[in-house]
């Protein structure tokens, strides 16, 4: 395990198939820019960045946030979290995942890309921790580079040029049926902003899996049946505990993760506790 230094900021891997841990990082003033780059580079190799011990206002997390890139915003016509709260239909530049005051409930949720679904999906996002409960609440994240990586040779050949559609969710009402492939009877609801399968990363060029675990997909151009066996198969992979790091929360904690290279999910807690975080989400591009 290789510690990286700079200025004093530590970044420590975790010992899990993705993460780093950040330590004596002061994101309430300004951050020199050679710890700027370092926490970039470690993005890259890493792929979920825990900053420690955190204390900040809305204006300090939004002047730390967009050190990394500007903030993601939705078409107004192509709803995402928080946006239907909005006259504008536009998501705020600091999203409330909270169960006292926002949204995203105290169920579990499986593990998912935000905006997939838009023709930009977002680069990345750092949640802020102020509460969290006791227990439960833990947030997981897959390695979907590793989930390629380890895809045997004939399955890469097959997937390889293949684009997936990622249906809204946002689009579908809260006890409306949650399909994990589409009926082709049924009728469109949403538009489609097809993505390919395996991306490269813009940055790293590494190669991921751009498929979520349950959200709603179409694999284009494949018969039905081929399709839902196709997703079926790549989901039975991806899902495996070799490929996650959980993190369990701890006031102050910001983790900042890459959209692009990973998934995240939740698990449920006591709907009784509290647990309230702050989300940003930075700006991307078309995925290639």
């Amino acid at each position: 395990m290789t510690i990286v230094n700079v200025r004093g900021v530590e970044i420590r891997p975790i010992d899990a198939a993705l993460g780093a841990e950040i330590r004596n990082l002061d994101a309430t003033e300004r951050v020199h820019p050679d710890v700027l780059l370092a926490v970039r580079r470690a993005l890259l190799d890493h792929h979920v960045l825990v900053i420690k011990d955190q204390d900040l206002n809305e204006a300090q997390f939004k002047t730390f946030a967009t050190s990394f890139g500007a903030i993601f915003q939705n078409p107004s016509d192509i709803p995402v979290l928080a946006s239907a709260a909005e006259d504008n239909g536009v998501a705020p530049d600091i999203v409330r995942i909270s169960n006292v005051d926002g949204y995203t409930g105290t169920g579990e949720l499986s593990a998912h890309a935000d905006h997939r679904w838009t023709p930009y999906p977002s680069a990345g996002s750092l949640l802020y921790a102020l509460e969290v409960p006791s227990k439960g609440g833990t947030t997981s994240f897959t390695n979907l580079n590793l989930v390629y990586e380890t895809l045997d040779a004939q399955l890469k050949a097959q997937i390889e040029g293949l684009e997936l559609i990622t249906y809204n969710p946002f689009l579908r009402g809260p006890n409306d049926p949650r399909p994990r492939y589409r009926d082709p009877g049924e009728e469109l609801i949403s538009p489609t902003y097809p993505h390919p399968l395996v991306s490269t990363h813009p940055e790293s060029g590494k190669k991921v899996l751009a498929l979520c675990a349950a959200t709603e997909v179409e694999v284009v151009g494949l018969p039905h049946a081929a399709g839902v066996e196709l997703v079926e198969k790549l989901r039975g992979h991806l899902t495996q505990p070799r490929f996650v790091y959980e993190h369990r929360w701890s006031v102050g904690d910001i983790v900042y993760w890459d959209n692009r290279a990973v998934l995240h999910a939740r698990t449920a807690f006591d709907p009784n506790e509290r647990r309230v975080l702050r989300r940003i989400s930075l700006a991307g591009g078309r995925p290639f």
